[in-house]
């Protein structure tokens, strides 16, 4: 395995490389890090180069300071590692930031695999998600904020924290109450308002979103199913939000059988 840090402009991502053969690239959700693909990390090593990546303001990259956008830090990613056409595989942020670049650079992208995904420009209409944003405006400590957030996508609108596997909850709490001190929450970066541009997504794309998501999750997953025109989906039962850690034995099929059948 290689672990390096790129040099942007305005401060650096620190990724993971390791593997040999089609190139992917996970990109984790919002407020988490690379910890939440250690199983898949593994997993795709044996036949692909993977590379996984802290996103601005996560892990160990560097905080959020000013004006800048996921997707332009993918592009240097990709420039910087001279990555050909990857498959990328990003779940919440992580979808939204890989749709937001195939929409920017539809020939740089060989396939998306889009979990729970969000999108730029979509809105937030289910009552349990806008109550947890309500809350967390309110929130006055960095625990609380985090809270709001594990409430949100950590557990979702059907399920209570004790329901949860409390090491993925700790984990993820960990990881979010970095990412809140980090700016991750005050300063957002640009985007391109994809959601009215999901049907400039032609690489072959597969949507898997939890049974348990969020109403909201549920309707951009249905969106990206009708515009995008090489598309399908897979509803995982059981799981919430974070899908590949809620059920990750159906999440790991169904990734390899869209790798596999996009070769």
């Amino acid at each position: 395995m290689t672990a390096g840090r790129l040099i942007l402009d305005d401060g650096e991502l620190t990724y993971h490389r390791r593997g040999d053969g089609p190139p992917v690239v996970l990109l984790h959700a919002g407020g988490l890090g690379v910890a939440m693909w250690d199983r898949q990390y593994d997993l795709l090593a044996r036949d692909h180069t993977v590379i996984r990546y802290d996103a601005r303001g996560h892990g160990e990259s560097s905080p959020v300071t000013g004006p800048f956008a996921h997707h332009e830090d993918l592009r240097d990613l990709l420039d910087g590692l001279d990555l050909d056409r990857p498959t990328l595989v990003g779940l919440s942020m992580g979808a939204r930031t890989a749709i937001d670049f195939a929409v920017t650079h539809p020939d740089r992208v060989a396939g998306l695999v889009l979990v729970g995904p969000g999108v730029s420009g979509m809105k937030f209409e289910d009552p349990f998600v806008l109550d947890q944003f309500a809350r967390m405006r309110a929130s006055t400590t960095v625990d609380e904020v985090a809270e709001c957030v594990l409430r949100m996508w950590v557990d979702g609108p059907h399920r209570s924290p004790d329901e949860v596997d409390p090491e993925v909850r700790e984990m993820c709490r960990v990881l979010t109450v970095h990412a809140v001190t980090s700016g991750v929450f005050t300063i957002m970066g640009d985007e391109v308002h994809a959601v009215d541009r999901l049907h400039e997504l032609t690489a072959p794309t597969l949507v898997v979103v939890g049974d348990l998501d969020s109403s909201d999750i549920h309707v951009v997953a249905d969106l990206v199913l009708g515009a995008a025109p090489r598309a399908g989906k897979v509803v995982v039962e059981g799981a919430a939000h974070l899908v590949n850690l809620d059920r990750p034995d159906e999440f790991d099929r169904a990734l390899l059988r869209f790798l596999s059948a996009s070769r």
